[in-house]
């Protein structure tokens, strides 16, 4: 008998890779492939659902981190894969934090029918690590815990001020990991640096919201 599997991602490239993967296999089954996670609850309380397949970065509506911490909830017996293309480490962290089952990288060469199979095996597969992004004339990957929570909050558009009182640090303190940045990308200024960091997905400070 064949999984019931349920797609959710914004991207319709995405969605037909992800239904192509399913249609490929005998073990799995197409319910669903929606492009929102705002409507993950009418779905799942309509149709029976194996395996949730969610896209963690979503253009309008909740983000699939969000939109897993809910299913986790309600749905307990489905079982989550997040999928994502971005590097944001933080992504990782919360995805086990939430519970789910596993985390694909779409463009880290892993098979994804592979970590399905195993995820409906009883397996839980995590990346050993987040995979490096260029950011200027360093890799994510160079940049510190520390550094990285500045960012983050750097590309909200937040100042020093804020930004130290978010993370219970002082101004120089964020001055300094900003100057720290600054030199080890090259860019010219915390403007610059924010934008790009962004765009590239290093840090994203807006796929923590509540669902619903």
């Amino acid at each position: 008998m064949a999984y019931k599997v349920m797609i959710v991602d914004d991207q319709s490239i995405a969605r037909k890779l992800f239904e192509s993967v399913i249609e490929g296999s005998e073990s799995f089954e197409l319910v669903k492939s929606v492009e929102s996670a705002a409507m993950v609850d009418v779905y799942l309380a309509r149709y029976s659902v194996d395996l949730l397949i969610l896209d963690i970065v979503m253009q309008d509506g909740p983000g699939g981190l969000a939109a897993a911490e809910y299913v986790k909830l309600r749905y307990p017996s489905v079982k989550i894969i997040l999928a994502t293309s971005m590097p944001e480490v933080s992504f990782l962290e919360r995805a086990r934090a939430i519970g789910v089952e596993s985390f694909w990288y779409k463009e880290a060469g892993e098979s994804l029918l592979d970590v399905m199979e195993r995820t409906m095996a009883g397996e839980n597969v995590f990346p050993m690590h987040t995979p490096p992004q260029k950011l200027g004339q360093t890799l994510s990957t160079e940049l510190s815990a520390a550094e990285l929570a500045v960012l983050r909050e750097l590309t909200t558009g937040a100042g020093n001020q804020e930004i130290g009182e978010r993370l219970n640090i002082s101004v120089n303190t964020v001055k300094s990991h900003i100057q720290h940045m600054l030199d080890k990308t090259g860019y010219a200024n915390r403007t610059e640096l924010a934008i790009q960091a962004r765009v590239l997905g290093v840090v994203i400070a807006d796929q923590f919201h509540s669902f619903g």
